[in-house]
């Protein structure tokens, strides 16, 4: 296979790059994002385009001819970049890369990432729910996930199309915004609950997509490490100081987390009021992938991390 990666620049996509450089079924792989890898990569091609380059970006795609996409060029927002430039990013990209592979016609096999933040948190709605449960997001993040859901839907032809709803992925160096805050000295948790969440190892999410491409996989599933933790369970992990806090008081709660380096999108601070968990059943059943790290063991890796050390001058 040629296969074309998007957002090969974040940790995802460049750990994706790494495992299929020496892959037996994969002749080139090839890559675009806004930023380079930064891990060395020993075959890879990449190309320096913002997603939301049109002309750039289309020229890319059919100098490539690629027969499999893999398309991790999804922008969480606090991320790698900001909401607004996130969502531009997400949107553009995915209608100008999936678009045009669809006008090349080679392309066999489609990968998309996803997440479970596409089911919502409505009343009502299922706590842990599998793939059956049609898409209601509640977020700006969630409805961004869910376009994106749609537009590789109405573009992949006949094509093979695999899409991941991955729980958050965290991980030692990954970009993220709940990372981050979970990191934080003082942790804020819902005063009268304390709902259990799910995350994503980023070695467990760069695995699956590769099993997902190498198998040709067609369908819906979602990805999450076993089990779950709470924010106060989380809190108590990394030995972080939780401060119970009333539904008036979560404005002041973003707006702190913010001064302190840590961002809270909406779809976060839904996670940390509401939960977010995901049934995980199918994927196993039907291309036997399975997590190496569980939700708790995740947690722990996170909090695992080297502090930085500032060094005294001796002179």
């Amino acid at each position: 296979m040629k296969v074309l990666i998007t957002g090969m620049g974040g940790e995802l996509g460049t750990r994706v790059a790494m495992l299929l450089e020496g892959h037996r079924d994969v002749e080139l792989v090839a890559g675009i994002d806004v930023e380079p890898p930064r891990r060395h990569l020993r075959t890879a091609e990449f190309h320096r385009i913002d997603p939301r380059d049109r002309a750039r970006t289309v020229a890319a795609v059919r100098e490539l001819a690629p027969d499999a996409v893999v398309h991790l060029g999804i922008y969480e927002p606090h991320a790698r970049s900001s909401p607004r430039r996130a969502e531009e990013r997400t949107v553009a990209g995915t209608d100008t890369v999936l678009s045009t592979v669809a006008s090349v016609g080679a392309v066999r096999r489609i990968v998309v990432r996803s997440g479970t933040e596409v089911y919502g948190r409505k009343r009502g709605r299922p706590l842990v729910p599998d793939e059956s449960v049609l898409p209601e997001p509640t977020t700006a993040f969630g409805r961004t996930l869910a376009k994106v859901e749609r537009t590789a839907a109405t573009t992949c032809g006949s094509a093979s199309l695999a899409i991941l709803r991955m729980a958050p992925v965290v991980g030692p160096h990954f970009p993220s915004p709940l990372g981050r805050y979970l990191r934080l000295p003082v942790v804020a948790c819902d005063a009268f609950a304390d709902p259990p969440f799910a995350v994503l190892h980023q070695e467990d999410a760069a695995r699956a997509v590769v099993h997902a491409l190498v198998a040709g996989a067609d369908g819906t599933w979602n990805v999450a490490g076993p089990g779950a933790v709470t924010p106060l369970q989380a809190a108590r992990l990394g030995s972080r100081l939780p401060i119970p806090t009333a539904p008036p008081a979560w404005p002041l709660v973003r707006r702190a987390a913010e001064l302190a380096g840590a961002p809270l999108p909406d779809h976060v601070v839904e996670l940390l009021r509401r939960g977010r968990c995901a049934d995980t059943g199918r994927i196993t059943r039907d291309l036997g992938f399975e997590c190496a790290y569980s939700t708790p063991d995740v947690v722990k890796d996170l909090y695992e991390w080297a502090p930085v050390a500032h060094l005294r001058s001796v002179a």
